[in-house]
């Protein structure tokens, strides 16, 4: 199984990966916008997708939206062929876009919007936070994606505010942050010790 960003050369799986994000819609019900083979097309010349295959055999498949500038990124389309399902596919081009996206935007926040179950715990594991949509991209051609989807109409009669999918945000500004009052804390722990040792020290001399 090879897991590789996509190039010119995966346009000719843009039939069945538009086919099977429709399928995948059919029988979920809920929740996946579909998207058109031209689409797809898009998202493979430009690189910023990922595209698992098995020997020349589609596997999976997913892609990086980019909105509001470059502040906001969406990692999106996440969807595995029947034939490969169950087998942990999912988990891996979840993993390799993300990176990609921090690779590529590592300054933009990013979010996804899901009502599966398995990519919110894919999307915490990666350090995604559950946010309202409010904080989440304004941006109205993100919304019209959506579309698609057959419960738009919850999505529009709430006014973006609320639908059955849940936003997931990760943000690396609040990373970075955290990783800075993790050094500062293991700064003042090691002085602490320090300190601590140095007293040890003296009253056994004494």
């Amino acid at each position: 199984m090879k897991i590789v960003i996509a190039n010119e050369s995966h346009i000719k799986y843009a039939q069945v990966i538009a086919d099977t994000i429709s399928e995948s819609a059919k029988v979920r019900g809920t929740g996946i916008a579909k998207r058109s083979p031209e689409y797809i097309v898009k998202r493979l010349v430009n690189g910023n997708a990922i595209i698992a295959l098995d020997g020349d055999t589609f596997a999976g498949f997913c892609y990086i939206e980019v909105w509001g500038h470059q502040k906001f990124v969406a990692n999106s389309g996440l969807i595995v062929h029947p034939d490969f399902r169950n087998q942990g596919l999912a988990k891996k081009i979840k993993k390799a876009i993300f990176e990609l996206s921090r690779e590529k935007f590592p300054d933009a926040k990013i979010f996804g919007i899901t009502t599966g179950l398995a990519v919110m715990k894919m999307n915490y594991e990666l350090g995604y936070k559950p946010v309202t949509f409010s904080e989440l991209t304004d941006d109205p051609e993100f919304w019209k994606g959506c579309q698609t989807c057959k419960n738009f109409d919850i999505l529009t009669r709430t006014e973006q505010k609320m639908c059955l999918c849940t936003g997931m945000l990760y943000d690396p500004a609040q990373e970075k942050s955290a990783l800075q009052k993790k050094e500062v804390n293991s700064k003042a722990f090691k002085r602490l010790k320090s300190i601590k040792e140095q007293l040890f020290l003296k009253k056994k001399d004494s």
